[in-house]
């Protein structure tokens, strides 16, 4: 089980990684990869959430 830091920083990394792999979408004219950045990015907030609350409950 990972803690609620491990989650905020993969969370983050998902966030950062859909962001450019959006852009790279829109640069290409990739519909099918500007969907996949924007679901990775509900993904990294999803995660950075799911820290937040683990480290709220350890408090």
């Amino acid at each position: 089980m990972t803690n609620g830091k491990t989650d905020k920083v993969k969370g983050t990394a998902n966030k950062a990684g859909g962001k450019v792999k959006e852009a790279a979408g829109k640069a290409t004219g990739s519909t099918e990869t500007q969907a996949k950045g924007k679901a990775q990015q509900a993904k990294g907030d999803l995660q950075k959430g799911k820290g937040e609350a683990k480290e709220k409950l350890k408090k």
